[in-house]
């Protein structure tokens, strides 16, 4: 059976040429940065190339990129190194109840270190309000966190205008873009932040690589401590093998973005058309403002991850939500958040689309998924009541 993956956004399959420049960085040239020899120059040479390719690919300073494990570590960066370095100034984090755990699990951890944290609503379709966050600023206030688009329901957030905002009230303003880079253009510049997370394994990189962008005069304190590797500001000997393949997917990424988000946008679309021909569907999150690989349905009267595993058994890998929730037997917080039922959050599939998908496997979804409803509303005696 040819499997049909449909899951990018939870991570993708590292492209063949990040392979082929990543290899002989495990053997032939394994050197450590931090080594003056012939054998840690090289692994350094390596190191500064890497980031200056991802410094262009964000429209940064070479000297703005820390390289980090992940992105979640990037975000745990991101926050506490502005919460800890600025405390002096004032204890205030603003945030939306839509963020990624790596985010509200940081702000839980700062709200015990005496830290206040708003936690901004969204709207029906997923997206902070600029004026919100403006009202929600005060004197104390330090840091500003929105994520650049939902890893659940693809809504693209107003991060142009949110950073008009933070910066006009001279307050810090992080974004995680782990979802967009490499799917949608992302210039730091243009969108005015002054500190974005990233993560090599959402755009066809290796696991256990990201990025945290920090503008030059960003005051930080460090978060791993130890030795003297980025600049002082993150500790530990650099994954050079996986940096240079961080590098390298960011180099590919940029190559064929414009292309790819058309070709994807369409896939997008005809998915999202064909299936809210069943009866009962709902779409989630924004109708325009949305990833171009991003398809979030909620389907009344049946459990998502029953549909997730009558899929698998015909060989069509998707999600209910997001990967780092899925042991999680509570319904996705981002569809609580705007306002889906939770019977009806129950109910949701994600289909994330990547650099690999055909017509002919949208097609296919469209044949088999309708028919797993129908057999699972079968066995449903709400649908009986629903329609009398």
């Amino acid at each position: 059976m040819k499997r049909i993956y449909l899951d990018y956004a939870a991570t993708t399959p590292v492209h063949p040429d990040v392979i082929v420049a990543m290899l002989p960085y495990f053997n032939e040239k394994f050197g450590n940065p931090s080594s003056i020899h012939a054998y840690g120059q090289e692994a350094k040479e390596a190191l500064e190339r890497s980031r200056r390719t991802v410094a262009s690919c964000l429209g940064s300073r070479i000297d703005e990129i820390v390289f980090t494990g992940s992105g979640t570590e990037a975000d745990n960066f991101a926050l506490e190194g502005v919460a800890f370095a600025n405390e002096h100034k004032g204890n205030h984090i603003i945030t939306s109840v839509i963020e990624h755990h790596a985010v509200l699990e940081t702000c839980k951890f700062l709200e015990k270190r005496g830290f206040k944290v708003t936690y901004l609503p969204v709207d029906s379709t997923g997206l902070v309000s600029p004026d919100e966050v403006k009202k929600a600023i005060t004197p104390e206030t330090i840091l500003v966190s929105i994520m650049y688009a939902n890893n659940e329901i693809g809504s693209i957030q107003p991060v142009e205008e949110i950073s008009k905002i933070t910066k006009a009230a001279g307050v810090y303003f992080h974004t995680d873009a782990v979802q967009t880079v490499g799917h949608i253009p992302v210039n730091v510049n243009k969108l005015g932040v002054d500190l974005l997370s990233l993560s090599a394994h959402k755009l066809y990189g290796p696991k256990g690589v990201g990025v945290l962008y920090i503008r030059k005069g960003t005051k930080m304190v460090s978060f791993i401590h130890g030795g003297a590797q980025e600049r002082r500001r993150r500790a530990s000997t650099e994954n050079v093998a996986g940096i240079v393949g961080l590098a390298k997917a960011c180099e590919l990424a940029g190559t064929e973005i414009d292309t790819e988000s058309i070709r994807l946008s369409g896939l997008r679309d005809k998915l999202i058309k064909g299936l809210q021909q069943i009866e009962y569907c709902h779409l989630n999150g924004h109708p325009e403002r949305r990833l171009p690989n991003n398809v979030n349905l909620s389907f009344e009267f049946v459990e998502g991850e029953s549909m997730c595993l009558n899929l698998d058994l015909e060989g069509i890998c998707v999600s209910t939500g997001s990967a780092c929730s899925s042991s999680n037997a509570e319904p996705s917080h981002v569809l609580l958040a705007i306002g889906v039922p939770p019977q009806q959050a129950y109910g949701s599939l994600r289909f994330s689309l990547g650099k690999w998908n055909t017509e002919p496997e949208i097609d296919r979804v469209l044949e088999v998924l309708p028919r797993i409803i129908g057999k699972l509303r079968a066995m449903s005696p709400l649908v009986k009541s629903k329609k009398s």
